[in-house]
């Protein structure tokens, strides 16, 4: 069975190149319109066809420099005053850089920012509309901005000092945190993972511009050759003449209900008259809590759900998402839609409570599970993209196998929560037979065997972001 790595073919990065004009991409909205749902687009969106669907604002944006500017550019950048990255604020660089926030082209000006928070969308020149959820904004303090002074452009660098992008065109505002947190979570709460990490101790002002990235984002840490672009997923949905492409985004180990779940949709969309439908499974690769099983251990995981069969590699393209994870719910999970509308998917598979979390206070999530695919199917500019809602799969102990929930014959079926799953796999226990793939089970045993206390005690961390 071929591996993961042999799951597509990676494309070379294509020519880039920055339109001259940096003015504010969006004009302010004046009035959303009552129904952004025609029975028009509704035909559409029920239309076979073979052409991938089309970026927001109808052209991907690609913000690395060409390479015949790059020594340039970064000549420039060491005359500009300099604001440092964190983790996650790099995390952010690589998603604007690549398209997945098309049509954005930088971090948020304060009239993208207050429409996104506000609005959960963005209103073109033309006056239509891109959904956008979630802010994308670079925080910064009181003594950058007093060293920024007059400037209009500066240097963002690394935690070592390297340039990594020029923001030009800038513009800096006041940093609501209170606001943000609310109006994107639903709740002030304390013990929001991502609040803790990227917001509570940021600077109280946010900068936004126009980007130029000096060169693509690069970890090295062994799982860059699947961190594919929009543009190359693209390439690759377009070899592999799709006709449909169905999106499934993941943080969390791969069992036999997900595979259910990915093998049903392809059947269902060959009975709606696709040819060739194809799946974009789309692990999360930023920023996730502590608690939550670390990227490269599910990229193995992963790879042996492929090796075992569970999953078809003829029909599957395995990429990492780079985005950060905000746990932020039903807001959230515009955002993940509508980047993989960038990345050429047509279909969103949505599950029951998407980017969502227990509540960091109360003992009960913190928010509805029916919400996210309520949202979805509602959402402004969200229209073009078919939402395929989950149907709930547990595990029959009748076939000893995930199967779909029959309410009939509740009794024959069990349901094993995240829970249940990480306790077996702390005890090295195996969990019922057609769970899991054993080699996929045999990874989580050893993810948290290497988080045993060594012999002098301490427990490995994770890297913070």
């Amino acid at each position: 069975m071929a591996s993961i790595s042999t799951l597509f073919t990676k494309t070379p990065n294509p020519s880039l190149s920055l339109p001259g004009n940096s003015k504010s991409h969006f004009t302010p909205p004046f009035k959303l319109p009552i129904s952004l749902i025609s029975k028009k687009s509704i035909h559409q969106r029920l239309r076979v066809s073979s052409a991938l669907i089309e970026p927001d604002g109808g052209k991907l944006v690609e913000l690395c420099v060409e390479d015949s500017l790059r020594d340039a550019k970064k000549r420039e950048a060491l005359r500009m005053p300099r604001i440092k990255l964190s983790r996650i604020d790099l995390e952010w660089v690589h998603v604007l850089s690549e398209g997945w926030a098309s049509p954005l082209r930088g971090f948020m000006r304060e009239s993208e920012f207050l429409q996104t928070l506000h609005f959960n969308s963005l209103r073109l020149d033309d006056g239509s509309f891109v959904n956008m959820s979630v802010p994308i904004v670079l925080a910064i303090g009181d003594a950058e901005k007093h060293q920024i002074g007059d400037s209009t452009k500066v240097a963002l660098v690394d935690s070592k000092d390297n340039i990594i992008a020029i923001l030009s065109s800038i513009e800096i505002y006041k940093h609501n945190k209170e606001e943000r947190i609310a109006r994107t979570w639903g709740t002030t709460a304390p013990g929001l993972p991502y609040v803790d990490q990227a917001i509570t101790n940021s600077g109280n002002w946010l900068i936004g511009g126009d980007l130029e990235v000096i060169e693509p984002i690069k970890y090295n840490d062994g799982l860059d050759r699947f961190r594919l672009s929009p543009a190359e997923l693209r390439e690759e949905f377009t070899r592999r003449n799709a006709d449909a492409v169905f999106a499934f985004q993941l943080r969390n180990p791969v069992h036999n209900g997900h595979a259910l779940l990915m093998t049903d949709t392809r059947r269902r969309l060959l009975e709606m008259g696709y040819k060739n439908p194809v799946l974009l499974l789309h692990p999360l690769g930023g920023y996730t809590k502590a608690d939550d099983v670390p990227l490269s251990w599910r990229m193995r995981q992963h790879e042996k759900v492929l090796e075992d069969g569970i999953l078809d590699p003829e029909t599957t393209v395995v990429s990492i998402f780079p985005s950060p994870m905000h746990y932020a719910g039903p807001t959230e999970v515009q955002w993940h839609a509508k980047a993989r509308i960038n990345a050429g998917a047509n279909f969103y598979i949505v599950g029951r409570d998407p980017a969502g979390m227990g509540h960091p206070v109360e003992k009960r999530d913190l928010y509805d599970a029916d919400h996210g695919k309520k949202v979805l199917s509602m959402a402004p500019g969200l229209e073009r993209l078919n939402i395929l809602p989950f149907k709930v799969a547990a595990y029959d102990k009748t076939q000893n196998k995930m199967a779909f929930f029959d309410p009939s014959r509740a009794q024959d079926f069990l349901f094993i929560s995240g829970t249940k799953m990480r306790t077996l796999a702390k005890n090295k226990e195996n969990p019922p037979d057609g769970f899991m793939c054993p080699g996929g089970w045999q990874v989580l045993v050893e993810y948290y065997d290497s988080l045993v206390p060594s012999s002098n005690g301490k427990v490995p961390q994770p890297v913070p972001a």
